[in-house]
């Protein structure tokens, strides 16, 4: 939806170029957007006035949804869509999130959902001057002097309206629907309970899994529905934009901004999927594509903070600048996490199993240790040789996330949320890239953009950084060490140490091996008996049979059905042995 700008004509101008990355820094200590999950459950529930007889009829409407679109006899990935739309906001959010797990719902459904958006009917005029005037608690006419009638975008949580401040600035209004907030809140925590009971009676992974999604969704639900984080997270992008002549964002306005009404700068600006009027109006699309990939990578990997669903609707070229537009939903990545991501880029790239292997168990922190690490390094080889071995423009951004995360849920490796939203973000920006400008290839403007910036002094610093926190983990691992040879060497001078050893693989040799001294044996035994019988034969001891002393016969029949049995075993043996 457009938050702050028109599909109308901007003056022809070439992009600007890039000024320097490194003049910009920001927060990192935070993760994400900010989450719910700190708070206490009846707090919520008070916050937002839910009551047992409010959950009570939502429920009930829910399930007039289902029943309306015959849930119990299967959906199609269209009419599961539909369902979504109808159900509201919150469900086209949750569709949304689940396009991007594959491992939950079929690739046709997953497809299917990625078409979601949040358009809806336009709201009242005369709604919008109410929930405006209770805002501001005053005439709105001292604060703006025209406000069009016509919506510039109306979308499912808020509709947009084009204004003029009284003190003559052109401005977009974002007003939030009366009580969409309080409906949200109540679905999520609907589906909360929900998944929560589901997964005390089904033990699956996919339980599991969506009730993975249904608390990525609380976590992003507060960072939506409250409009003063949205002026902020404009305010910070603005000053992030400073650092860069091609790219800019609306200023908002903090003194008109409330947890329903957003004031910020209107932006006349050309959306990108308008190629014809790009070209038109002078642009490279060629030019557009790539400073947009390489800025998203320095939103990412170098400041952590990043626009979270850059569809064409939120990107306008206007004045020579990309400018992105409503950043209700932004991603935050700490220093580590940005860390990890480099690292395990480089490990696919250098189809290094051990060092992405790093990287996924440092996601789930120290402590995971996974209980087959050997077939954790099998799964990953595989990953590595489909992904790292084929050419940058071919790799599947969507495909190679799904098989990590997959892989990583396989063996219990907890993957944070933000990076479902950094792969959700990559997948919509890849998107809009192979439809509107097919020429451009994001993976290799990335890959430019991290290899870009290792500068001598920057490598430098992080080799220093890894040597360090490597010495630190070696010199504790070897203090650990001799506190355990001490215990170990006390308990060898008391006679208490017992040692178990098994050689892996080591069952089929020692067979064979038991197999050659058996025989062997058994050839000796043989040898002993002909050479008995022989001496007893040549002794002339009686009784005779058939002209032999009858103990030296009985020897050589034993021996020979020895014999016999020794070929016949060996024949047999080695038949075996050709048939595997």
């Amino acid at each position: 939806m457009p938050s702050s700008a028109s599909s109308h004509t901007a003056p022809g101008a070439a992009a600007g170029d890039a000024h320097g990355l490194g003049s910009y820094t920001v927060r990192d200590e935070r993760d994400e957007t900010i989450g719910l999950f700190g708070r206490n459950r009846e707090d919520f529930s008070q916050r937002y006035h839910l009551t047992r007889r409010g959950k009570i009829k939502r429920l009930a409407q829910i399930a007039s949804i289902a029943r309306e679109f015959d849930v119990m006899h299967g959906l199609t990935p269209v009419r599961l869509r539909l369902m979504l739309e109808a159900l509201g906001p919150t469900f086209v959010k949750v569709g949304q999130i689940l396009s991007m797990r594959s491992e939950i719902l079929p690739q046709n459904f997953c497809d299917e959902l990625a078409k979601l958006r949040a358009d809806a009917d336009p709201m009242p005029y005369v709604t919008v001057l109410e929930t405006l005037s209770r805002e501001y608690r005053r005439p709105i006419e001292e604060i703006f002097d025209h406000i069009d009638a016509t919506p510039l975008g109306s979308a499912s949580l808020a509709q947009v309206h084009r204004a003029t401040l009284a003190t003559g600035e052109d401005v977009a209004i974002k007003v939030q629907r009366p009580g969409v907030r309080e409906t949200m809140a109540q679905d999520v925590s609907i589906m909360r309970s929900i998944a929560r009971m589901a997964s005390r009676v089904v033990r699956s992974a996919q339980v599991v899994d969506l009730s993975g999604v249904v608390e990525e969704l609380w976590e992003t639900f507060e960072g939506e529905t409250d409009f003063l984080l949205e002026a902020r997270n404009l305010g910070e992008f603005k000053r992030f934009c400073g650092s860069y002549a091609y790219m800019d964002c609306p200023r908002p306005y903090m003194e008109l901004c409330t947890e329903h009404v957003v004031v910020m700068d209107y932006v006349d600006g050309i959306s990108v999927s308008h190629t014809d009027e790009l070209r038109a109006d002078g642009y490279d699309l060629e030019e557009i594509g790539t400073k947009l990939v390489d800025n998203y990578a320095a939103q990412m990997l170098d400041a952590g903070f990043f626009h979270a669903d850059p569809h064409p609707g939120n990107i306008l070229v206007s004045g020579g600048k990309i400018v992105l537009i409503d950043l209700g939903m932004v991603g935050r990545l700490n220093q580590r996490t940005r860390a990890v991501l480099r690292q395990m880029i480089f490990a696919v790239a250098a189809q290094d199993s051990p060092q992405l292997a790093e990287g996924l168990l440092r996601f789930s922190g120290a402590k995971t240790d996974p209980e087959d690490y050997a077939s954790l390094l099998v799964d990953l080889d595989g990953i590595v040789k489909e992904f790292g071995t084929v050419d940058l423009a071919e790799l599947d951004i969507a495909q190679f996330l799904a098989s990590l995360t997959q892989m990583a849920q396989r063996h219990g490796i907890a993957m944070p949320s933000s990076i479902t939203t950094v792969g959700r973000a990559l997948v919509t920006l890849e998107g809009l890239l192979d439809e509107f400008i097919p020429d451009v290839n994001m993976i290799e403007i990335i890959s430019r953009h991290i290899a870009s910036g290792d500068t001598l002094p920057g490598v430098a610093k992080k080799e220093l950084a890894t040597l360090g926190a490597q010495g630190r983990r070696a010199l504790h691992g070897s203090l650990a060490a001799l506190a355990e040879s001490r215990i170990a060497m006390r308990m060898l001078t008391r006679g208490q140490l017992r040692v178990n050893m098994e050689l892996v693989g080591s069952q089929e040799p020692f067979a064979m091996l038991s197999d050659m001294v058996n025989r062997l044996t058994m050839a000796l035994i043989v040898v002993g008996l002909f050479v008995g019988s022989s001496i007893v034969y040549f002794a002339g001891m009686k009784p005779i049979v058939f002209g032999i002393p009858v103990v030296g016969f009985m020897g050589y029949v034993v021996a020979f059905v020895l014999s016999a049995w020794i070929v016949f075993d060996i024949a047999i043996k080695g038949h075996r042995k050709k048939r595997r």
